[in-house]
């Protein structure tokens, strides 16, 4: 699975795939293990093959979901692991999950020593800038009704497998402006 969403994001020569393969880590983890703590460098890049995952962080002491990430998405804590400061943001497992990590230090040898890495990395950069940009317009722009329906449209089971208070949060609403949203349709 890892392999096939690399290569929904760019091709790889077979002898880069290989190096890129074998510098991914495999864990397996149970239920509310934390990838990143806060505080520490997030060293990973993540691919989380199957389960789901949160990243979030505190603000005026509650938790403010910033991401969550299902079966088969990449996701990280951007700022701390591509300017190795300590991160503001925890990334927490929300149910027993199969992750993948890449480190900083073997993406950027390898990006160094093959061109189509140093793309993919780009490409994955890229992405994810548009992601930001995307929740932010959703946030500024959206009504709470239309990020609800986006989200369902884009992630159909999250209500099954995502406590709906991190739903809520994410979305950028209270608990019960999401219950009201659910209970008109």
């Amino acid at each position: 699975m890892l392999q096939k969403a690399i290569l929904k994001i760019s091709s790889l020569s077979p002898q880069s795939m290989i190096s890129f393969l074998a510098a991914w880590k495999y864990w397996s983890v149970p239920k509310d293990h934390l990838l990143v703590r806060e505080q520490t460098v997030s060293d990973y890049l993540y691919f989380i093959q199957k389960g789901a995952a949160r990243i979030y962080y505190y603000k005026n002491g509650k938790e403010i979901t910033e991401w969550i990430a299902l079966d088969e998405q990449f996701f990280l804590s951007i700022t701390s692991y591509f300017q190795r400061t300590p991160s503001h943001l925890i990334i927490q497992t929300l149910e027993p999950s199969e992750v993948y990590g890449i480190s900083y230090n073997d993406f950027m040898a390898l990006a160094d020593r093959h061109h189509d890495i140093e793309k993919l990395l780009r490409k994955m950069i890229t992405a994810s800038l548009i992601l930001s940009q995307e929740r932010m317009d959703s946030i500024q722009f959206e009504t709470a009704h239309q990020r609800y329906d986006r989200l369902l449209k884009t992630s159909p089971n999250i209500i099954q497998r995502v406590p709906l208070s991190y739903i809520a949060s994410f979305l950028g609403i209270t608990l019960e402006t999401l219950s009201r949203i659910r209970s008109s349709r």
